[in-house]
């Protein structure tokens, strides 16, 4: 019997962690859908039993993990570590001093730099979670849709595990992520279309071929991968997290997976609330930003030069949506214009090469600091996603 469970957030209808992953369940059973240029319903989480583990874990001792090594506090991820050995877990560690802080404008800010990850991107949280379930349920092919980031961390992680991939990719992605997927070995698929219909075709042939699917949000364990950077918070503040944090988004799946880790963390006890979540979009895609004043999601192609948050169909935006209202953050856009001279600044404030959607953060901080929105009392921190040599083209504009 598996310590954990699965739950739709739609139907919240809650199944047994062997009926979805040896079936190859990815979406609820019930209620599931995956349609063309809408996001998905009947998502699933995975839950555990936090009132067990309240008794089980301590939080002192937790403060004392490694951050980046999520396999250190195994009680709250649905793999059984002792399948592997300590040689492939540390093939997936993290840069263990992710948490920078820097006084920029008189105001310390904080930021996380996931630039250094394994294949300098956040993505390597999902993509080490998915890889590690996949061999434990005996498969060693899969597949993803994306813009960039998450292709090449399947593409690298796998080569790392000795597994193999295929990714399918927008034929506008930019050059140095395409080089990146290709060099790591993995077969590139270049749809000839936007990530939306990148994202349909690697259902359709994932399905069709009896590949692991990896694609954001339809995979649960891409949101349960994620939520590892706010353990890595919480161990890099001593507990002491920031009241708020700034977070790109594009699927949405990032901070819907910032937000289950709070919210556990919550539910251990650990902390009093979760930080307000802050969710920054491109005006060139930002269907959470419209869905959070209307209600209502209406699909328009995506087009903008941030291309790791570009989506015209974001597949998690019901949950994203949830993530930012629960926390009582709030969403904003921001214009390519602002995105690319935020970025040309970050860079030569904090020394940090980040690619244009990490660039949209500090666009959105600086936007709201300026209009005097921001309380001044509050520790923001910003999510840096992907570094900036996945995408050298921005940086020439």
């Amino acid at each position: 019997m598996k310590n954990y469970i699965y739950k739709c957030f739609n139907c919240n209808k809650e199944f047994p962690a062997e009926l979805i992953e040896y079936n190859f369940h990815y979406l609820c059973p019930d209620c599931g859908k995956a349609e063309k240029n809408k996001p998905l319903e009947g998502i699933l989480t995975i839950e555990y039993d936090y009132n067990e583990l309240k008794m089980k874990l301590s939080r002192d001792e937790f403060l004392k993990i490694t951050p980046g090594k999520f396999w250190l506090y195994p009680d709250l991820w649905p793999v059984n570590f002792q399948n592997f050995g300590d040689d492939q877990l540390n093939k997936l560690a993290l840069p263990s001093d992710l948490l920078l802080k820097y006084t920029i404008g008189g105001r310390d800010l904080w930021l996380l730099d996931d630039t250094r990850n394994p294949t300098l991107s956040y993505k390597d949280r999902a993509t080490s979670l998915v890889v590690l379930k996949a061999i434990e349920i005996g498969i060693s092919e899969l597949a993803a849709a994306s813009t960039g980031n998450a292709g090449s961390s399947l593409a690298g992680i796998c080569a790392r595990l000795g597994l193999k991939s295929r990714i399918y990719v927008p034929k506008n992605i930019p050059e140095a992520k395409r080089i990146q997927i290709e060099a790591y070995g993995a077969k590139l698929v270049i749809v000839d279309g936007d990530y939306d219909k990148a994202f349909d075709v690697c259902l359709e042939e994932s399905k069709k071929n009896n590949w692991y699917n990896r694609n954001t949000a339809y995979n649960p364990l891409t949101i349960d991968g994620k939520k590892s950077a706010a353990y890595d918070i919480f161990i890099l503040t001593v507990g002491n997290i920031p009241e708020a944090i700034f977070v790109p988004v594009g699927d949405g799946v990032i901070i819907s997976g910032i937000y289950k880790g709070f919210k556990e963390l919550l539910a251990l006890n650990w902390i009093d609330k979760v930080p307000k979540l802050i969710a920054v979009q491109s005006k060139g895609s930002d269907a959470l930003v419209k869905y959070l004043k209307t209600g209502k999601f209406e699909y328009k192609p995506a087009i903008t030069i941030a291309d790791s948050i570009s989506a015209g169909a974001p597949r998690n935006l019901y949950m994203a949506a949830d993530a930012v209202e629960e926390s009582n953050g709030f969403a904003i856009a921001v214009t390519d214009e602002e995105i690319l001279s935020a970025q040309k600044e970050f860079i030569k404030q904090t020394g940090i090469l980040c690619e244009p959607s990490s660039a949209s953060v500090y666009a959105a901080y600086k936007k709201l600091l300026a209009e005097d929105k921001l309380n001044s009392s509050d520790r923001n921190l910003l999510l840096i996603t992907g570094n900036g040599l996945k995408d050298v083209e921005a940086l020439r504009n």
